[in-house]
This record gives C-alpha cells, sequence and structure tokens, in this order.
C-alpha cells in the first residue's frame, strides 16, 4: 500500500514540475527556494519537492502526500471565503463519501468532545486556526486551517441528561476551489486525525 502512495504522489508531481505554474507560490501561498515551495499543512512544515514531499522532519509517501500534491496541482489565485460556511454534503458530488466523512471526520471525535475541549488553544495554534463567527452555535467551537486555503469549522456540543455528544465539521464555502471532492473529505478525517494527537 505505502509503494502504491507513493507512486502517486510522485506521478502528481511529475505532473506539477511538468508544467511549474509560474505563480504557484503565491496561489498556495507559500515561500518558493529554486524549485522547493514550503507552506504550512496540516500543523506541520511542509516542503514539496521534484522528488518528494516532507511533512514535517520526514518524508510522507502517504494520504498526506497525495493530499498536499493534489493541493499543488489545484492551486490556483482564488482567496478563501469562509462563509457562509458549507455542509460537507453541500458540495457536487459529495454523496458517495459523505457516510465514510461523518463516521471519520465527526464521528471520530465524539469520544473526545470533553479532552479536545481543554485542548482548544493548542489545537488553533498547530493548525493556524481561529475562534469562530458569532452565532456559530455549539457548546465550543473553532476554525482550522489544515491547508492554507481550506478551512474547517469543527463544532462540538457536550453530552448532557437528554442528549450524547456530537461534532459537526463544516467546510469554508469555496473549499471545493482547491481539491476534489474526494481529497477534501480525507482532509476532513486526516484533519481530525491530527485532532486527537493533539489532545491530552
Amino acid at each position: 500500500m505505502t509503494d502504491n502512495y507513493a507512486k502517486i504522489v510522485q506521478d502528481n508531481l511529475n505532473r506539477l514540475y511538468a508544467n511549474l505554474p509560474k505563480d504557484l507560490a503565491k496561489n498556495l501561498p507559500g515561500e518558493q527556494t529554486k524549485e522547493f515551495f514550503v507552506f504550512d499543512a496540516f500543523g506541520e512544515t511542509c516542503r514539496i519537492g521534484p522528488e518528494g514531499i516532507a511533512l514535517g522532519d520526514r518524508e510522507r509517501s502517504s494520504v498526506f502526500g497525495i493530499l498536499i500534491s493534489l493541493y499543488a496541482l489545484n492551486a490556483c489565485p482564488d482567496a478563501c471565503v469562509l462563509e457562509p460556511l458549507k455542509a460537507f454534503k453541500e458540495f457536487p458530488d459529495s454523496m458517495p463519501y459523505s457516510g465514510a466523512f461523518a463516521t471519520h471526520t465527526e464521528q471520530l471525535l465524539v469520544p473526545h468532545v470533553n479532552k479536545i475541549k481543554t485542548a482548544v488553544q493548542t489545537i488553533i495554534e498547530r493548525l493556524n486556526g481561529k475562534t469562530t463567527p458569532a452565532g456559530t452555535g455549539g457548546d465550543f467551537s473553532f476554525i482550522v486551517y489544515p491547508l492554507p486555503k481550506i478551512a474547517l469549522c469543527y463544532i462540538f456540543y457536550e453530552a448532557d441528561d437528554e442528549f450524547p455528544a456530537s461534532v459537526t465539521c463544516l467546510y469554508a464555502n469555496n473549499a471545493w476551489r482547491f481539491l476534489p471532492i474526494d481529497g477534501l473529505a480525507d482532509v476532513g478525517e486526516y484533519t481530525s486525525r491530527k485532532i486527537l494527537e493533539l489532545i491530552p
């Protein structure tokens, strides 16, 4: 499986570097040094080069590498438009991925709502996040940027006498501009996994 991931990443990089956009650094956005591009991704320093993608202190021939290479391939001048926030199922062609999105992005976090609440500031700092707009709802919430132009809004409801805990994840309004729909679903899942890494 790892070999397959590595092949997909390298194929994506080959496509990117075969016709390297002159405004790629601006469109990511990131810093360019010769053929290398550096920006923050999933709470780590990401470095894209012709031979691979480094995330943090190690090479990533994994889903992270696929998502980052696809993000670079889809880079465009558009800015992230945050509001109105959208549920994943509101994006075109999302239905085949909606069930897995709910399970792997939202329900994955439900058992950990109390611990996540204690780590909100850490999560915001590590994932380039910020507080949510007024009226977002929930018992607590935050916005994070796993990729520079893709924002996710997590809304948490704590358990009480009548209802169990629950989690809702919404996307920036135009997130579909920066990744294919299956990639957007995976960004949700792997951002949630990153959140779990950051809780006590």
